[in-house]
């Protein structure tokens, strides 16, 4: 039940489309979406394979509730081994394509080889072709889902695409359904273009059948209760979106900025979400127009913006086609783009996240590289020979707009910036510049002033990110209890409940902004209700943490090992100059020891037999 118990596995050498029965017994241990679909990817993929190359697999993959009436059941995931970091990746997105692919009959699609030309896959139901993409192949996210709605001649069916990024192999590239949601990190949409796979359009007519209907309505209702009456998730974020906390990390001092020389930035209300929705513009009006929601949600946090048509932004042919596109700022994209690279231009911003949207780029990636090139510029590292006359100053918006046009393209300049900030600093001989964790850009969270996202960020799995274990809910907005930002005490076990919760939270189908209201108590009955095989809270928790632990495994087994569980020197040894972190350092020296001992593993980092053991695994 909620599963649908089926595979579509499709070989792009071969051409060879065949379906299998679901493992029943790996997703009562592994549940759905990212547990179950990595559980597949690591019984099948050597985990010293080469991201690019055609023995790597790609795997798109729903949740159990994924299509159902649970709110937030829009989700699905893509799970392969990242380009960007050479770690395990599982990019989640919302929007409508997960449930379409769950209509049509598929709890998740698994991907082999390479096609020998670029196509696309169209599942409709049973009906499962591989179609030619010659004719798509080097357009844009936008001109490929036109083009591919205009041959299927059906309204409802909904689209994954890659934009050029993703074809030339950027290597923070996305996969973009309904125009502006992505799969967005760790550069799923290079594995993908590597493949020669351009899009997956899916439509089907099957429903999802739970358990227990009439226990699952009950079960749901209740959730969705509790969101509206939560003043994040019923007022906050419809109202603000993300873009919320834009002002609020800016007053804690734990803004990073201007490539994190500073904790904060002087133009955090310029670009905020009460900047966007304020009448500046010539015409008067707002950057905001409304706010949306994926497939079966009740918060509705996503933006609808547009530009001011007398921007310098819109100059040329980008006058018509962004001036009323999809999608607008959130808060990493406005982070990255803006604080990170000191600019404070919200129309700038707003061009620049749409050309993220339309070319399938990680906005957090790409701000963050473009960030660390503007610090190489001004430290005089590289000039405008190298950058192709790019004057990458911090605060130029001319030149970050440029640099987005560029990078989207993998052309020029931009090709360097595609590599990630990693490489990049690496190549001109500045890798202390480069603000990643085991190769990915970190997010919107200084961990000098939020020191519970600097263990997030070193135990990352797949690289540096705040989705994986969101300690801000607790540090700052004091969710699900108030903890010090500016302690290390404690911070080991929060961050360890919060990777394990959220990994059974990714594997359900659901969002994890549910989580701003909803604790596994809320979130046990749906499942339980919905699935065979009882799901308590102590069942998800479970789950959850032997997720974990393969995750770990496989990348253990791909070389990365516990001496890349760490931060930039900048953050452990540079202290915060200004606001309520000033002369606060990450602590992570504190708090790893204490993680791995929680955690069940050796003091290098390594899980012990015992814990394998007690895990299944």
């Amino acid at each position: 039940m909620a599963w649908t118990k089926k595979i579509l596995r499709i070989n792009l050498t071969s051409g060879e489309i065949t379906t299998e029965p679901l493992n029943m017994e790996w997703a009562q241990k592994y549940l759905g979406q990212r547990g179950l679909a990595t559980k597949y990817f690591t019984e099948e993929t050597d985990p010293t394979v080469d991201p690019l190359s055609p023995e790597n697999k790609l795997i798109f993959a729903t949740g159990p509730l994924t299509g159902t009436c649970a709110s937030t059941g829009g989700r699905y995931s893509v799970i392969t081994k990242g380009p960007l970091t050479g770690a395990i990746a599982c990019s989640n997105s919302g929007g409508y394509f997960g449930p379409e692919l769950k209509f049509s009959g598929y709890d998740m699609v698994i991907l082999e080889g390479k096609s020998p030309k670029p196509v696309y896959l169209s599942i409709f139901n049973d009906k499962v072709q591989l179609k030619d993409a010659s004719h798509i192949w080097g357009k844009s996210v936008w001109d490929a889902d036109a083009a591919i709605k205009a041959e299927v001649q059906d309204p409802l069916a909904h689209i994954a695409a890659i934009g050029v990024s993703g074809e030339k192999g950027v290597l923070y590239s996305c996969i973009v359904n309904n125009l502006h949601r992505a799969a967005g990190r760790s550069g799923v949409g290079a594995v993908m273009g590597s493949k020669n796979l351009k899009a997956i359009v899916a439509r089907g007519s099957n429903g999802v059948t739970v358990k227990d209907p009439q226990g699952f309505f009950a079960a749901t209702d209740a959730g969705k209760k509790v969101l509206a009456e939560n003043a994040v998730t019923g007022e906050g974020l419809p109202a603000f979106g993300t873009q919320v906390l834009m002002n609020v990390i800016n007053e804690s001092g734990a803004m990073p900025t201007r490539n994190c020389r500073d904790t904060v930035f002087e133009g955090a209300h310029d670009i905020s979400a009460e900047a966007m929705a304020e009448p500046r513009r010539s015409d008067g009006k707002a950057n905001l127009s409304t706010n949306q929601a994926c497939f079966g949600c009740t918060i509705a946090c996503g933006r609808v913006s547009t530009i001011d048509p007398t921007h310098f932004t819109l100059e040329g042919e980008g006058k018509d086609r962004y001036k009323h596109a999809s999608g607008g700022l959130e808060y990493e994209a406005a982070w990255a783009l803006g604080s990170a690279t000191g600019v404070n231009d919200l129309d700038a911003l707003t061009y620049a996240q749409f050309l993220c949207n339309e070319h399938g780029l990680d906005p957090i990636s790409l701000g963050a590289t473009i960030a660390a090139a503007m610090d190489l510029y001004e430290e005089g590292v590289i000039n405008d020979e190298i950058t192709g006359g790019l004057k990458l100053n911090f605060g130029n918006a001319e030149a970050l707009v440029k640099a987005c046009e560029l990078t989207g393209i993998a052309e020029g300049f931009g090709a360097e910036l595609g590599m990630g900030s990693k490489r990049l600093c690496e190549k001109y001989g500045r890798p202390e510049l480069s603000m990643t964790v085991k190769g990915q850009e970190f997010p919107a969270y200084d961990p000098r002033g939020i020191q519970g996202m600097g263990l997030t960020y070193a135990t990352s799995n797949r690289g540096a990110c705040h989705l994986r274990s969101y300690t801000v809910s607790s540090e700052i907005l004091g969710i699900p209890e108030k903890t010090d930002p500016l302690v290390t005490d404690g911070k080991a076990a929060l961050v360890k409940a919060f990777q394990d919760a959220t990994a059974a939270v990714d594997s359900a189908g659901i969002c994890v902004f549910t989580t701003f209201a909803w604790t596994l108590d809320d979130i046990a009955p749906q499942i339980d209700t919905a699935c065979e095989g009882g799901w308590s809270v102590d069942k998800l928790m479970e789950v959850g943490e032997r997720i974990w632990n393969m995750e770990r495994q496989y990348n253990m087994a791909a070389g990365i090992k516990g001496d890349k569980d760490t931060l930039p020197d900048r953050l452990l040894k540079e202290a915060a100059k200004a606001g309520p972190a000033q002369g606060l350092v990450a602590g992570l020296d504190k708090m790893l020891p204490e993680y791995y001992q929680l955690r069940g593993w050796s003091t290098d980092g390594t899980p012990t037999g015992e814990t394998l053991s007690r895990l299944g695994l």
